[in-house]
């Protein structure tokens, strides 16, 4: 192996901070099976417990309808295009009491930009959930949203996010990151918040005293620098508020957009992202596998590549699916996922707080490495 590659790969499990031009040296060479080593010591070293965590939501798509032009979304209407939509508001509630019975305990709520709903409606649309559902923590309004509804409501980003938060607003999540470097955003969206403004909404939040999550879609037009870019912004970010519960990334998925042309990336370059990130993101405690991108053979491999979340049993899923990738998990293969490897597999909440009540299922011998996929270089 290169002895550079060692040398960055030693001194970060050793606990120094990963500079940017080292990150760049990872996602440049072919040396997998290293650096997974490595950021899975570090990932060790960070949960040392016996368990590995999942949880179970449902993402709800309130609306389809967006203002802005992604290239690489198969999933937005136009306004006034036959296929958008609004959701009912009982079918959504439906679509909550169904999560709730299947032992859901949050869900995931995002939508398009939609250019004439107003700050009121969505307030009134927490009140609602939280009236019939209070139990449910409702992770909702990505970055982008949140900051088109100061625009629409002509209001300064705290007060909107003050009010949806005393509406009920529980978390946010991290949509809409796709990648954190204006000059990657300017050529593949139109319409859509850059990346300060992006940033800025977690900051404001996180003042607030909410948490939130992050995430990077990469493997379309951006270089592996500005992969670095995009992992440095956030981890500035959590050195200075620490409200970032976690991270995830996924390789974007063509099929049914503007940019089809682009062939995918495969396994190999997502689980060597996903392993550098580990790596680098030193102040983010959790790092999610993508197993609704990557499917479950390689979701449950990220375990062994920087992971300690296998993320969520995913109910409901429209927005990938809508670019053709279609992967299911019962919550026995969850479960079994993580158990098959050895860690006892737990419930957790959106803050990673764990169920107490929680069945836990006996840890069984790790599968043979055999078994595991195997991931060719490209």
């Amino acid at each position: 192996m290169n002895p550079a590659i060692t040398r960055i790969l030693d001194d970060t499990v050793n606990g120094r901070r990963l500079a940017a031009e080292d990150a760049l040296h990872l996602l440049e060479s072919r040396e997998l099976a290293a650096i997974g080593r490595a950021a899975h010591a570090v990932s060790k070293r960070l949960h040392p417990e016996p368990w590995r965590t999942y949880n179970i939501d449902r993402n709800i798509n309130y609306t389809n309808i967006c203002t802005a032009v992604c290239d690489f979304c198969a999933f937005y209407r136009a306004p006034k295009h036959a296929e958008g939509y609004v959701l009912d508001r009982q079918v959504l509630l439906e679509k909550i009491e169904e999560t709730v019975a299947l032992g859901g305990d949050q869900i995931l709520m995002q939508g398009g930009l939609h250019p004439t709903l107003k700050l009121e409606w969505y307030e009134e649309l927490l009140h609602d959930i939280k009236a019939r559902f209070p139990q449910i923590n409702i992770h909702g309004f990505s970055p982008p949203e949140i900051h088109h509804f100061t625009k629409v409501a002509k209001l300064p980003l705290r007060e909107v996010l003050q009010r949806l938060a005393r509406a009920g607003l529980g978390s946010l999540p991290g949509g809409g990151g796709e990648i954190l470097v204006d000059r990657v955003r300017h050529a593949m969206t139109r319409g859509k918040v850059l990346t300060d403004d992006w940033l800025e909404v977690h900051r404001q939040w996180h003042a607030l005293g909410g948490r939130s999550t992050a995430t990077m879609m990469f493997g379309h037009i951006e270089t592996l620098a500005e992969r670095v870019e995009h992992l440095e912004r956030l981890r500035a970010l959590q050195d200075e508020t620490g409200g970032l519960t976690a991270f995830i990334c996924w390789s974007f998925q063509p099929d049914n957009t503007e940019m089809a042309s682009i062939p995918p990336a495969g396994p190999f370059e997502y689980l060597k992202t996903q392993a550098v990130a580990r790596l680098y993101l030193d102040n983010i405690p959790n790092i999610q596998s993508s197993w609704v991108t990557q499917g479950a053979e390689i979701g449950q491999l990220a375990l062994l590549f920087g992971a300690n979340d296998m993320g969520s049993l995913m109910i409901e899923e429209n927005v990938v699916s809508a670019a053709g990738t279609v992967h299911h998990l019962t919550l026995e293969q969850m479960r079994g996922a993580i158990a098959s490897l050895g860690w006892i597999p737990r419930r957790r909440n959106v803050f990673y707080e764990l169920f107490p009540e929680e069945e836990l299922l006996p840890a069984v011998e790790p599968r043979r490495a055999s078994l595991l996929p195997v991931v060719a270089a490209p």
